[in-house]
């Protein structure tokens, strides 16, 4: 029983924190643009005068989509047009119950792996969830009874099984280094050391090829500028263009979690997860020799502040791509997935076998 309520805990408390995050990029977005591009940014929204930095426009936001008028178009299918958002939003928060956000934090007798779903499959879970976000695009476009937003819809299923392609030989280099797909197991066996013990065995450093690979193909799943091909409104008006009030939010806020997930994932396959450099489950032992004996606690907070941080930095370069780079046209988007990255990730799995078969001998 107090498993099953530490597992519920677990989940419930991950869903809220990404969800919170996802949110949170609402507000993150418009200030890093407005540095980017020496402007204030959000600054109106205020409660009896206060305006915190503009962090008031999110929760502004919600209530205008909350009170907007929902519309269905004449000729759309009732059913797939409402469900289509759920979709996208589920899937997009499913993947998060299989990713370690810390080590093992033992309790009395209990040792609670934070990791809401600890399954050895996790890495292909996080893929199939991730895989089934497209049936909420294509929905959404097929169902709206308009043109515009078809072709939009077949624009985000075309581009997202590309590039989903991309992802997974990219990946497939880090699984034949660490020789797993469990990602607890992975970030463990990203706590090991080359050079003499100076420089962890962080999949950035083994795999680098494949970290630029896997960056761009899953920038490209977010559906987010320079890959948002499939809501270009210089060509295209968007797969939800019909849709209004909080549903048209839930697509909106279906790209947001879908960056978190992607940071995460950036953080657990090529920057150690929650691991923090020469920090062992007893405290630091440092290469020249020092040793800070900690707690088991403190081992495991400096962990997932190491993970929270991690995901920070990458969420910071996804959004400062979003505001620098512009759009690709359709036949470069294609171009680049299948006719560069795709052959690119399958060199690199030829080259880490090789790699690794030599240096078994």
């Amino acid at each position: 029983m107090i498993d099953i309520l530490i597992k519920f805990g677990l989940s419930a408390g991950t869903l809220f924190i990404m969800f919170n995050v996802a949110g949170l990029l609402t507000w993150v977005e418009r200030k890093q643009s407005a540095v980017m591009q020496d402007r204030i940014g959000a600054n109106r929204a205020s409660i009896f005068g206060i305006k915190a930095m503009g962090m008031l426009h999110a929760l502004a936001d919600v209530l205008k989509m909350l009170s907007k008028e929902e519309f269905i178009p004449d000729g759309a299918d009732k059913f797939l047009f409402n469900i289509a958002p759920y979709l996208s939003v589920t899937f997009a928060l499913v993947g998060f119950a299989a990713i370690p956000i810390g080590g093992a934090l033992i309790v009395g007798h209990h040792v609670i792996q934070l990791q809401a779903a600890n399954i050895n499959v996790a890495l292909i879970f996080i893929f199939a969830a991730m895989s089934m976000g497209i049936y909420g695009v294509v929905l959404a476009g097929f169902s709206s009874n308009n043109n515009y937003a078809f072709l939009g819809g077949m624009r985000g299923a075309a581009q997202m099984i590309a590039y989903e392609i991309t992802m997974g030989a990219a990946i497939t280099g880090v699984i034949m280094v660490y020789n797993t797909i469990d990602l607890q197991a992975m970030d463990v066996a990203q706590g090991a050391y080359m050079f003499g013990g100076w420089l962890p065995k962080w999949g950035l450093f083994v795999q680098p090829l494949a970290f630029f690979l896997f960056l761009t193909a899953a920038t490209a799943e977010t559906k987010r500028t320079p890959f948002d091909l499939p809501e270009g409104e210089s060509e295209i008006i968007g797969y939800f263009i019909e849709y209004s009030g909080m549903k048209f939010g839930m697509f909106f806020l279906a790209d947001l979690v879908e960056t978190v997930l992607v940071a995460a994932l950036m953080t657990t396959f090529f920057l150690g997860g929650w691991q923090v450099p020469y920090l062992h489950p007893d405290g630091f032992y440092f290469p020249w020799g020092w040793h800070i004996a900690m707690a088991n606690l403190p081992v495991v907070l400096l962990g997932v502040l190491s993970f929270f941080i991690k995901m920070a930095v990458f969420i910071w370069l996804l959004m400062a791509v979003r505001w620098t780079l512009p759009r690709f046209r359709y036949d470069q988007l294609m171009n680049l997935g299948w006719k560069i990255l795709l052959p690119a990730s399958l060199v690199n799995i030829a080259v880490t076998a090789i790699v690794i078969t030599l240096l078994n001998q």
